[in-house]
């Protein structure tokens, strides 16, 4: 499965970009890739012989990077997180597994116990510090590199009517400030 656009664009180092910068697009594109590496190691991931310690390694070496690939460009809403998640929980209940209580009866793990379990390191959470991560490299840059013009750059022209879109130095702004309340 391709992705699916309406204007030219080229890809860059991997990721798609034109005027529209359809952010839900490109990474509904990741999440499809991800799901491809999950498919191609399902043996590995269904195998009793490789440890779950193992099995969380390659997810996080190899599956997470193919999905996260770029994010930290990307404006997170709430159907976008979510997508995500669903992803991630997907290839960690894999992983770990439901399981049996002595008399037999399965247990499948909510999500909370999953999260336990990974210690919260969601993809979420590594998302957010990959962004963070990025922001603070960007301020250190020089006045005249090209990516600090390009961020620091107003246009003229009128903003359209209703609400404006969120921005990516607003989306971790807001970040930030939740990660302070808590």
């Amino acid at each position: 499965m391709g992705l699916i656009w309406r204007k030219e664009f080229y890809k860059c180092l991997g990721s798609a970009v034109n005027s529209d910068n359809p952010t839900e697009e490109e990474i509904q594109y990741r999440i499809t890739l991800g799901n491809k590496g999950y498919y191609a190691n399902q043996f590995f991931f269904k195998s009793r012989l490789f440890s779950k310690k193992s099995k969380l390694k390659l997810y996080c070496s190899i599956i997470r990077p193919t999905v996260t690939y770029g994010c930290e460009t990307w404006v997170l809403k709430e159907t976008i997180k979510n997508k995500l998640m669903v992803f991630e929980r997907k290839v960690l209940r894999r992983i770990f597994g439901p399981t049996k209580e002595r008399d037999g009866t399965r247990i499948i793990k909510t999500n909370n116990e999953l999260y336990e379990l990974i210690r919260h390191k969601n993809i979420i959470n590594y998302i957010k510090a990959q962004r963070l991560s990025w922001f603070s490299h960007l301020h250190r840059m020089p006045e005249e590199r090209m990516v600090k013009r390009v961020y620091k750059w107003k246009p003229m022209l009128t903003r359209p009517l209703g609400r404006p879109k969120n921005r990516w130095k607003n989306d971790i702004i807001n970040n930030t400030k939740k990660n302070k309340n808590k």
